[in-house]
């Protein structure tokens, strides 16, 4: 490598280094951390935890999920404040736990924003439906994908500004929905009449007590993936050991307001009995909870301004899974988990190499909907669902190892640019809440009169996956759990 090095300089040149680049602002990284959960989760799914566990056990589920994910990034924040590098957890499993554990986290995390692609192209050719109905999906679906891969080929700024512009029509949405709302409730605005009354009308608040909170709570959990983007956004911001928490102390707030106030004021405007709860989706946007609100305030626009947000929100998606997705990618490439044509990167630092191969593999999945009864795409679907869990739970294994390699090293707690509150307390309640959401993805196949061994398969076909690249490295390379006092602390 001196020779290599000396060869470069004699000749006035610099060897060529495969690195990203540092080029997201503050106020990037802070509109991902805002708006990075906010998507259909919200704006669609809430009215269905609404129906199923009453107001107050969807307030609850949200809040304790929102407990979750503020641990858990705060846990993430702790080591990508000290450490920023994109690939982000799945590096640290590798320098703090296990090589193996390294690899299949990153190739977990890989497949399920892939197809989290996949599955945002086929909700906005459904979206776009609303305005042109007669238009074949696929052009739609092809559009976008050209727009989001330009997006991100071009330049990380690219995915910067577009996710900075795509958060701020979502936080402003919710923001103005709960003024309108809360005008609402309090009478100011006209089209509802009944107070606070629907939040103990029938079996509300909590309908179905704690197994209801339980059974929405892994919707609920799936509406805030995503969250841990800002982590692998951490090694290309300009100034991590700043942004990052800077961007953490935001979720705490978002969730606060965005998620468990937007729910509280849906459960006053629109009873838990509502049918039109159960029926929203991207093909009935019309019954969307925002939607239903809007329109009950008299604003007639509703439903295409909803529309219109929503497929905002679905495009945000799919350009952050291809952004973190690629990110990922080209992170197992530099430590030799990937094949190595997948680290070249652009003179602007952009790993379009990675960009292509996620691209790829999210066209190839998305296509797979088209055939047959869209079996293998619902397979697909189930395992990127538990994938997201998976991520979760090898962070917050990881923070645990991470402290106690750092303290048995002798480093100062005063060199950490950001301590995670309430450690350990943070990352093992965060363990448990993962570890119960994931193994109760679909518990309802366990307790009734005859076990569902297809439910079971098709709901956990994720568990496998992760362990056969689990075991496959470890059986393979031969790695073994990182010794504390050796685990590596460098910062590039």
């Amino acid at each position: 490598m001196e020779n290599l090095e000396r060869k470069y300089q004699s000749k006035g040149q610099a060897p060529k280094q495969e690195h990203l680049e540092r080029k997201l602002k503050t106020r990037h990284l802070s509109m991902i951390a805002i708006g990075g959960t906010i998507g259909t989760g919200l704006f669609l799914a809430s009215g269905a935890t609404i129906h199923d566990a009453g107001p107050g056990g969807a307030i609850a589920a949200y809040l304790i999920a929102g407990i979750m994910v503020y641990f858990l990034m705060t846990s993430l924040a702790e080591m990508a404040a000290f450490i920023p590098i994109s690939g982000s957890f799945s590096t640290y499993s590798s320098r703090f736990v296990d090589p193996a554990l390294g690899f299949a986290v990153g190739w977990n995390y890989w497949y399920n924003n892939a197809i989290i692609l996949a599955l945002e192209l086929s909700a906005s050719s459904l979206i776009m439906k609303y305005w042109l109905p007669h238009v074949p999906g696929i052009i739609w679906s092809s559009s976008f994908l050209v727009v989001i891969f330009l997006l991100n080929i071009l330049s990380v700024k690219g995915y910067g500004e577009s996710e900075f512009w795509f958060s701020i029509i979502k936080v402003a949405t919710i923001i103005i929905f709960i003024v309108v709302g809360l005008l609402m409730i309090f009478g100011i605005m006209s089209g509802h009449s009944g107070g606070f009354s629907n939040l103990t009308k029938g079996q509300a608040p909590f309908k179905g007590g704690l197994l209801s909170i339980f059974s929405v709570f892994m919707v609920v959990g799936f509406a805030f993936q995503g969250t841990e983007m800002v982590g692998v956004a951490a090694g290309e911001s300009k100034n991590p050991s700043k942004d990052m928490p800077r961007a953490i102390k935001q979720i705490f707030w978002r969730i606060l307001l965005f998620y468990v106030l937007a729910i509280f004021v849906i459960g006053c405007l629109i009873s838990y009995k509502d049918p039109n709860l159960l029926s929203s989706d991207v093909t009935n946007i019309a019954v969307s909870p925002f939607t239903l609100v809007f329109k009950h305030a008299g604003l007639a626009f509703a439903a295409a301004a909803m529309n219109a947000v929503i497929l905002t929100a679905v495009l945000s998606a799919g350009n952050s899974a291809l952004y973190v997705g690629s990110r990922l990618l080209w992170t197992l490439a530099e430590e030799r988990k990937a094949p190595a044509f997948l680290k070249k990167v652009s003179k602007g630092g952009v790993p379009y190499n990675a960009i292509l191969a996620t691209t790829l593999i999210g066209m190839l999945c998305f296509l797979t909907s088209f055939f047959g009864d869209g079996t293998v795409y619902n397979w697909l679907l189930n395992a990127a669902g538990l994938a997201g869990y998976i991520s979760w739970l090898g962070i917050s294994i990881t923070h645990l190892r991470f402290r106690k390699a750092y303290k048995v090293q002798g480093k100062n707690m005063a060199d950490l640019p950001y301590v995670a509150k309430w450690f350990p307390l943070g990352p093992i309640l965060a363990t448990a809440l993962c570890l119960i959401a994931m193994l109760g993805t679909n518990y309802s196949a366990f307790i009734g009169p005859k076990i569902d061994w297809y439910g079971i398969l098709v709901s956990y076909i994720g568990l496998p996956l992760f362990l056969a690249g689990y075991l496959g490295y470890k059986i393979v390379m031969k790695s073994k759990m990182v010794p504390l006092q050796d685990a590596d602390f460098s910062r590039e």
